[in-house]
């Protein structure tokens, strides 16, 4: 919803994170709350800001904000009631896991955003709150529940772990990802389906030149072949048979007589095949295992987080730990979903 550059992991950070609890019944709501969370009270202010934002993204975007009263807009609004309330949970949440943020921490992380995004310039810094309608005290609150949620993340998947043996499994599992199949470069023709255009073509590419190959594979080619003169690299098994089977057995700088290929093209081919083939490789496993084991970690973790979400929300669910004021819900409701599966199973 935020457009800022240093706003948008927040609302990946919310997806993540998604769902509310905390313990208790929810406290009574005050004239100025949009919703109250167990004991965090979520106010009209933090709700007319983040709408403020979000009518900044839209017209950076170009389109109009929609009006109030519409469908699309008690959509926003529904998200933006939904985004608060997220981060009022992760907030009573991280008290109880033992997830601090101290203003050195929001200035720390303040101070690589203007490093990385700005290049150290509070001149440009300050041109973006300006241009998204952020203040500072806003900037700030938006890093705060950024590092909450990180602080949360780590928390909860701080014992998942990789094996050597998942490695393994992985690389076994997926030889296509590491293995390069057998390929060589080729100047080629599709003349067609005259037989005697063909001929004529291979007579004069017998003996002809490069500039031969770039005059009549542009006049003559029916494919892309004629916008580089001819010239294209074809993996082992990429091309129709009957031209993979000449590519990868006729000698190297010998223009090959014409063929046909019956079956996708039922066309004249005249080719061509440049130097050798180059022969199939595998990476070793020792030399992407590093790779590998990062990536079923982060998937992994964001598996542990996705259960630790799932029932967080239905704890929450199950107990009166929200409430809101009147003319303001949440959009998608959360607890749909859990009622679902609930009522079904």
């Amino acid at each position: 919803m935020r457009n800022s550059k240093f706003l948008l992991p927040i609302l990946l950070a919310a997806g993540i994170l998604a769902g509310c609890g905390g313990g208790g019944s929810a406290q009574s709501l005050k004239s100025d709350d949009v919703a109250v969370v167990g004991n965090v009270h979520v106010s009209k202010s933090q709700f007319d800001a983040l709408m403020k934002q979000a009518q900044a993204s839209f017209k950076s975007q170009g389109h109009a904000f929609p009006k109030q009263g519409t469908t699309d807009y008690e959509t926003i609004k529904g998200q933006a009631v939904l985004l608060l309330i997220e981060q009022a949970e992760r907030e009573a949440k991280a008290d109880s896991m033992g997830v601090k943020v101290t203003n050195a921490d929001i200035q720390k992380r303040l101070d690589l955003i203007k490093k990385q995004e700005f290049h150290n310039s509070q001149k440009l810094y300050e041109a973006d709150l300006k241009k998204n309608k952020l203040t500072q005290d806003e900037v700030n609150e938006d890093i705060r529940q950024q590092l909450i949620s990180e602080g949360i993340f780590d928390k909860v998947t701080k014992n998942v772990t990789v094996s050597d043996n998942d490695v393994k499994t992985y690389y076994n599992q997926h030889p296509q990802l590491y293995s390069q199949p057998a390929s060589r470069d080729v100047r080629y023709i599709l003349v067609g389906k005259s037989k005697s255009t063909a001929e004529s073509v291979y007579n004069q590419l017998k003996n002809g030149s490069t500039q031969t190959w770039c005059k009549l594979a542009k006049k003559y080619a029916k494919d892309a072949s004629g916008q580089n003169c001819g010239k294209a690299t074809f993996t082992k098994g990429q091309t129709v048979a009957a031209f993979d089977k000449i590519l990868f057995s006729a000698p190297a700088n010998v223009v090959h007589a014409p063929f046909y290929e019956p079956t996708q093209y039922k066309a004249w081919f005249v080719i061509e095949p440049l130097g050798s083939v180059k022969k199939s490789s595998t990476t070793p496993e020792k030399s992407v295992a590093s790779s590998i084991k990062q990536q079923l970690l982060q998937q992994k973790k964001n598996q542990v987080m996705t259960t630790w979400t799932t029932n967080l929300t239905k704890e929450y669910c199950g107990g009166s730990k929200v409430r809101y004021a009147v003319g303001y819900s949440a959009s998608p409701d959360p607890c749909a979903a859990t009622t679902t599966t609930s009522t079904s199973g």
